[in-house]
């Protein structure tokens, strides 16, 4: 991108002390894969290619069905049985033409999960499963990178950030220890709508924070209660006996 249109377009974000040239350069040369193209996994494509991003993975194996439209703001009426890599690439690119995107529309095994997790720089979890937001916090162990997690429901949501990078971040397993627990769906919980936009919204702010090198959430986790219209932070500690980064060694 010629460097006069990169900066008109960015400009709004350039004029922050944080971010500055430097800032929307690491920004628009920094990678980032999400994981889920849901409700979640929506805004945070959304922001994070009106913001600069240079490099998107998205990956979601499903295909858009008219229940999604509730509230999975990237798909569209007439995206309706296509892939939903398909469906937010064609919205992503009508945001920022200027942006790389890689679909991954099949469902990712542990393994290309672990190799995904060393091509990219930052990972955010937009899934609706256990499973896979375990996995995902295996592959960014290993990989050294940071996650952004989310997650919404009926009305309540949570957002968190881990960062193996830091020595005395937490992990996911520090904070659901229990492998075998099972998430509620929003097929058969339900979900109101803007819900799924605050969280994911959060989910995106953070990320590029992380990208800049001024994380908020490492640590702590924000719960927010919709019916209520109330946020709650939590401190999460890295548990030393977690069996996922608990033997991870300071300074390593």
């Amino acid at each position: 991108m010629d460097n006069d249109i990169f900066v008109e377009r960015y400009s709004r974000q350039i004029k922050l002390p944080h971010v500055g040239l430097d800032g929307q350069r690491a920004i628009a040369n920094a990678k980032v894969l999400i994981v889920g193209m849901g409700g979640l996994g929506s805004p945070v494509s959304m922001y994070l290619a009106a913001a600069g991003v240079g490099f998107l993975g998205i990956a979601d194996f499903d295909v858009v069905d008219r229940s999604n439209l509730q509230r999975q703001i990237v798909h569209r009426e007439n995206h309706i049985g296509l892939l939903k890599t398909e469906s937010a690439a064609s919205t992503l690119r009508e945001i920022n033409k200027d942006i790389t995107i890689e679909r991954y529309d099949f469902t990712l095994e542990p393994e290309e999960l672990s190799e995904l997790a060393r091509q990219y720089d930052l990972i955010v979890d937009c899934t609706d499963n256990f499973p896979t937001r375990f996995q995902l916090n295996d592959a960014t162990l290993a990989a050294k990178k940071p996650l952004v997690s989310g997650a919404a429901i009926r009305w309540e949501g949570q957002v968190a950030a881990f960062d193996p990078r830091d020595p005395a971040s937490p992990c996911y397993e520090c904070l659901y220890s229990d492998r075998s627990v099972e998430a509620a769906s929003c097929a058969a919980e339900g979900v109101i709508s803007p819900l799924v936009g605050i969280i994911g919204t959060m989910q995106a702010l953070e990320s590029v924070n992380i990208l800049l090198g001024r994380a908020q959430l490492v640590g702590a986790m924000w719960l927010f209660d919709a019916h209520y219209m109330e946020w709650q932070k939590m401190v999460l500690p890295k548990n030393p006996k977690c069996s996922a980064c608990g033997n991870a060694i300071i300074g390593e």
